[in-house]
């Protein structure tokens, strides 16, 4: 069966908190729906200072998940690792892990927005020394025995539940985060389909004597949503999708390579890209993916309409995806 993704960033532009509490409320209503009808993954992000009010929290975000579910794994990808104190991220993924039985999945960037170290004070020019000490750090903590880190014994608790640690894949489209992830023997998550930068990978693994894997994303990673009408749809709504698109556009330089990027400066031009393809059921289905990543509340998308795609997608198309 194809991995089903539901996606939730949180953004809404001009929010007020009452709207933007409503918003947060209903996320966590739909993945609650969403781990009962059997989807695979909740995934959220990290991203700090965005005036649209990009999710700056995902862990946080990730717990309130776990408490309203049983089942469905939730990805946070990625997390800006230079940002977060090494010690205080292996406490808080280890209460995680624990809450919830296993199902965190981590991914370690190191993000793309010299703003967003700025506003944490945070050196840009140190963020490769930073995240090798992070992921080095977090290892050593997981394991609950005293370590030396920056010159004193420290020893961290309490132990996650998953053996040998929670999953923690690093992610980025450069060698240096092939090196680290094959160094440390960490799964490599290319950002976006580079079979040459796994292939790289690969051969750091036998060069290092480490064991690793690559989560890499599909050629092609459309982000769905389910109508009756598309074009009604495209017409009264197409502005959210074209809203982050056109965000996530701009703070991304010509070296950045993501899974998911458009070009789009109009609706029309978008919904011609088909990175965000509104489609009926049977559209959906006919897709033939390996993975479908449906974005309910993309770009700040009224909860009215992001419930009535996840209920076709979970009524309508997830029962015909378990027979295939």
């Amino acid at each position: 069966m194809p991995v089903t993704v539901v996606r939730f960033n949180l953004v809404e532009p001009d929010a007020t908190p009452a709207s933007l509490s409503s918003r947060y409320q209903a996320a966590l209503e739909m993945a609650a729906y969403a781990d009962d009808r059997g989807m695979t993954t909740v995934q959220t992000e990290e991203h700090h200072g965005a005036a649209n009010n990009w999710l700056p929290s995902p862990f946080t975000f990730a717990g309130a998940v776990f408490g309203t579910t049983r089942r469905i794994a939730v990805t946070v990808s990625a997390i800006i690792g230079p940002l977060h104190d090494p010690l205080r991220l292996a406490e808080d993924i280890a209460v995680l892990d624990l809450l919830s039985a296993g199902r965190l999945v981590t991914v370690a960037g190191i993000g793309y927005r010299p703003e967003e170290y700025a506003l944490f004070d945070v050196e840009w020019k140190r963020r490769g020394k930073l995240q090798d000490e992070l992921l080095e750090t977090v290892l050593k903590a997981w394991s609950g025995e005293e370590f030396e880190y920056r010159g004193r014994t420290v020893r961290v608790t309490p132990r996650p539940f998953s053996d040998p640690h929670p999953l923690l894949l690093v992610g980025g489209s450069s060698k240096a985060a092939a090196r680290r992830a094959a160094r440390l023997g960490l799964p490599f998550f290319p950002s976006a389909h580079l079979p040459e930068l796994e292939a790289y990978y690969k051969e750091l693994l036998v060069e290092y004597g480490t064991e690793g894997w690559t989560m890499m994303p599909p050629a092609v990673t459309p982000l769905l949503h389910l109508a009756e009408d598309p074009d009604r749809v495209w017409a009264e709504h197409g502005e959210h999708f074209l809203h982050e698109a056109r965000t996530y556009a701009s703070w991304q330089s010509s070296d950045i390579r993501s899974a998911v990027k458009s070009a789009a400066t109009t609706v029309d031009e978008l919904r011609a890209e088909g990175v965000y393809r509104i489609v009926t059921p049977d559209e959906c289905l006919a897709q033939g993916l390996d993975n479908y990543v449906l974005h309910p509340l993309s770009g700040g998308m009224p909860v009215d309409e992001g419930w009535r795609s996840m209920h076709l997608f979970c009524e309508n198309v997830l029962p015909r995806l378990k027979d295939l």
